[in-house]
């Protein structure tokens, strides 16, 4: 019997007060039951880690637990909750941090075998701001090297699998956080997204993932942003009130409430320039966009979105730049650094200064071209990924299609909102044939989170 275990636990899995375990319910369903004394966070936290106990050999998702320190807290929020006093509509709440951010006591790897042992002794901005809500944060989800692969492996941890298919990949760098969630190891994941890292990986694991607005939550305190501002902090759940139960807990200052409007207008984009896409998850989007109609959306369909194609010769000259100054900084990460990495090194090391001034000069121009793109529409639709998963220790699909492709070519859509700083809502739009998850994108004006979580909202309307 594990040390964790109360000794009159009973079945924590079985005690929902329902007919579902308490790892299965989401967020907002374990509160309602703290409220009510059906259960407790401890029991919630025992039903979680038996969870993990029971799936995260077969997956890999998590690679750090806290448990002392995650029942310490449970253990102060059950009081809480008794004394009717709970310091947030979250407190209690078991879920995970992905492994590129500090929380204070815990190791924090980003994924590199030159931070194996690091063990920060204060927690980033977002996760203190998780800590004061009362969340019990008990593990630390995997990561590819510094976070900027888009499948979930390294060489400390090794990879990461899907739940739908434990040996295909979750997608990444938010791999182990998306595949905590859909296993039921928490109903919550704290994630980065510098490029599509939330998105993509809820979208191949079936949950919601949010990369906020550019300053809407707050960072420092934490590794070197290598991304800048492109990168931002967001979470990972398996409902869309989740997701909004968090963005209210860790944004800094209100966010604009929903608009009312009963007809969105929304650009549904088929493609990025003529790119690729799986067949299946094309046809699941279409159907996605044609329900949203019957919803009351105004939807105009396109095959192909073209104002974005700068963003190709843009993107590696920002990334790879970035794993270029880490290298730079820090000998030991470049020493210790798995092939794939070094590679992106050297790519990025023979950008000048002037290509990095170009591409910023570049991204500023792209803001005026896709605001005039979108003139008349509120949000643009996209898939959010735009291959199905693949073997977790590969890094890219190398067809989509039938069509040859480069690194980056499943990853299509998500880039261009990180480089203009727009909010983008990965949501749950179905599986292939063979079972693997896919869903879509929606990506409004800065600000518009809570719009965007509405439409997904009236998405899952039945």
């Amino acid at each position: 019997m594990r040390a964790w275990r109360s000794a009159d636990r009973g079945d924590r899995q079985g005690m929902s007060g329902g007919d579902r375990p308490l790892w299965q319910l989401t967020a907002g369903e374990l509160v309602e039951g703290y409220a009510a004394g059906r259960f407790t966070p401890v029991d919630a936290l025992d039903a979680v880690l038996e969870r993990h106990d029971a799936v995260n050999p077969s997956l890999n998702a998590v690679v750090t637990l806290a448990v002392e320190q995650a029942r310490a807290t449970a253990e102060a929020s059950t009081q809480r909750w008794r004394n009717g006093t709970p310091a947030s509509g979250l407190d209690g709440v078991p879920m995970t941090v992905k492994d590129n951010l500090f929380v204070a006591g815990m190791r924090a790897t980003w994924g590199s075998r030159a931070f194996s042992d690091f063990v920060p002794d204060h927690d980033e901005r977002p996760v203190a701001r998780l800590r004061a809500a009362g969340l019990v944060i008990f593990g630390k989800t995997n990561v590819p090297e510094l976070t900027v692969q888009g499948y979930t492996d390294n060489l400390l941890f090794g990879a990461t699998g899907s739940p739908a298919k434990p040996a295909l990949t979750p997608g990444g760098s938010s791999g182990g956080a998306a595949a905590a969630v859909a296993s039921g190891i928490g109903p919550l994941a704290l994630c980065t997204d510098g490029g599509g890292s939330i998105r993509r990986p809820a979208s191949h694991c079936g949950v919601f993932g949010l990369k906020p607005s550019s300053g809407t939550i707050r960072r420092g305190h934490g590794f070197p942003a290598i991304l800048g501002e492109f990168e931002v902090v967001g979470p990972i759940a398996r409902s869309f009130d989740d997701i909004a139960l968090m963005l209210d807990v860790l944004a800094d200052g209100a966010l604009p409430e929903a608009r009312t409007e009963d007809a969105p207008r929304i650009l549904h984009a088929r493609t990025f320039n003529g790119q690729p896409v799986d067949p299946e998850i094309a046809a699941g989007i279409d159907r996605a966009a044609e329900s949203l109609r019957s919803r009351g959306c105004a939807i105009e369909t396109r095959d192909s979105f073209d104002c974005l194609s700068p963003m190709d010769a843009i993107w590696p000259v920002i990334s790879t730049s970035g794993v270029a100054f880490m290298f730079e900084q820090n000998p030991a990460l470049a020493e210790q650094a798995g092939p794939a990495l070094k590679a992106m090194a050297e790519t990025g090391r023979g950008f000048t200064a002037t290509d990095y001034a170009r591409a910023i000069v570049g991204i500023e121009k792209l803001k005026d071209t896709y605001r005039e793109a979108m003139a008349g529409f509120d949000v643009l639709m996209t898939p959010a990924i735009a291959a199905l998963s693949w073997a977790k220790e590969t890094s890219h699909p190398e067809t989509i299609d039938g069509q040859s492709v480069g690194p980056r070519g499943h990853a299509v859509f998500t880039a261009f909102a990180n480089a203009l700083g727009l909010p983008g809502l990965s949501v749950p739009a179905g599986t292939s044939a063979d079972g693997r998850p896919f869903g879509f994108q929606l990506v409004g004006a800065r600000g518009s989170e809570k719009s965007l979580i509405d439409l997904a909202r009236r998405f899952a309307i039945d």
